[in-house]
């Protein structure tokens, strides 16, 4: 069973879900919430002194253990009634690209949802081994014919543009007098967002919803559970708003948008990260893109660099050692095309590099400085000088 704490947290989590407005019944159990975490520590502080005081911390204690329960009931309670909610009315999604990725994610969608598998690649028996719908991409209207709700682009970075123009068709035959309703959301994961943001935005009717995400995990990492990892995302354009305009201009009845079904929709959709147990990080694209190139970018340079030294185990490897090892595996299991497109597509990467090779003159001009000083470095006198004394020692007290 899980600790109170812990599903205290969860609560705290689910009340201040996006999916949930915050009414002020809500808002009175959070605050509560908050005040028992905030009084407990004093209650067991209180009765570790002893005295007279033990016997009022007793009660309090058991009071504040009696409404820890009540929210952990209504923890289940929500999840109860968030999962029911999303059963009621299933999303049909279109998985664009069904490689590797779009199967892992595929996998999950189809726990709560209608997936449409879509590729250029036939794919048609992993699909309907999934139990989900199968379409080859030159099909991609009759796709849209069906009606769906999510269009997700699972494909790589330096392909993503040629892929959003072969869609464009049957998305633009739609027709801008249709109600914003029938067009679908679309969504990409990409492991850069700038650059899938502004081609969205430049290419697709702007009746279609966006959205930038990116899962910060993948089959190997994910392929147990998705619970604590991080899954970053900017609701980039809804009923016509785009990020970051207003929230409040959702509502303007002149757009002839259906702002309502735009949020519900939105929010259904990442409600099936939220319930795999996903760290939700709501993050513009310029702030993904600078972060990223300072986690996940120079993770994969270091793991390349690393990698073509050609390290391999050893009979003595430290735990470190075994680390390392572990980076060069993971990043050079990737394809380098995914690597390149890191590069090209994130402003940032370039002064990443630049800061990296700083760092390895400033860490080399640090060792030679050292070396100079030390006066028993190897070069100046050092382990050579040391062991001639040794020897002179040695002969002048070892009689004949």
């Amino acid at each position: 069973m899980l600790p109170p704490r812990f599903l205290l947290l969860l609560l705290l989590c689910f009340l201040s879900c996006r999916s949930f407005t915050i009414t002020p019944t809500s808002r009175l159990v959070l605050n509560k919430a908050l005040s028992i975490e905030k009084c407990k520590p004093r209650v067991l502080r209180a009765a570790g002194r002893g005295g007279e005081e033990d016997v009022d911390s007793d009660v309090v204690l058991t009071n504040l253990k009696t409404e820890e329960a009540k929210l952990m009931s209504l923890l289940t309670s929500v999840r109860s009634k968030k999962l029911a909610a999303l059963r009621s009315k299933p999303l049909r999604i279109a998985v664009v690209g069904f490689g590797r990725f779009g199967q892992f994610i595929a996998k999950s969608f189809a726990k709560t949802s209608t997936v449409i598998a879509v590729s250029r690649s036939d794919y048609s028996k992993v699909a309907e081994e999934m139990g989900v719908e199968y379409y080859s991409l030159k099909d991609f209207d009759k796709v849209i014919a069906t009606g769906v709700d999510v269009v997700v682009l699972s494909t790589s970075i330096l392909s993503f543009s040629s892929l959003l123009s072969t869609l464009l068709p049957p998305l633009l035959s739609i027709g801008g007098t249709q109600p914003s309703t029938t067009y679908p959301l679309i969504v990409d994961v990409l492991s850069v967002k700038s650059h899938p943001r502004r081609v969205m935005l430049d290419s697709l009717p702007p009746h279609c919803d966006v959205l930038c995400t990116h899962p910060m995990f993948g089959p190997e990492s994910g392929k147990t559970s998705w619970s604590n990892l991080n899954f970053v995302f900017e609701k980039t354009r809804l009923a016509g708003v785009t990020y970051p305009n207003p929230q409040s201009t959702l509502n303007d009845p002149s757009s002839g948008m259906d702002a309502a079904f735009s949020i519900d929709r939105v929010e259904r959709f990442l409600s099936l990260f939220e319930e795999e147990g996903c760290n939700m990080v709501e993050l513009s694209c310029e702030e993904h893109d600078k972060a990223a190139a300072n986690s996940q970018f120079i993770t994969h340079l270091v793991g390349r660099i690393l990698g073509r030294q050609g390290l391999k185990p050893t009979p003595i490897d430290t735990k470190g050692f075994e680390s390392v090892l572990q980076l060069i595996g993971s990043t050079n299991s990737d394809s380098f095309d995914l690597f390149y497109g890191l590069y090209k597509y994130n402003g940032n990467s370039m002064d990443t590099i630049l800061k990296m090779k700083q760092a390895m003159e400033e860490v080399e001009a640090g060792l030679k400085v050292m070396e100079r000083q030390d006066i028993n470095a190897p070069g100046f006198g050092g382990d050579a000088g040391l062991l001639g004394f040794q020897r002179k020692s040695w002969k002048k007290d070892t009689p004949l």
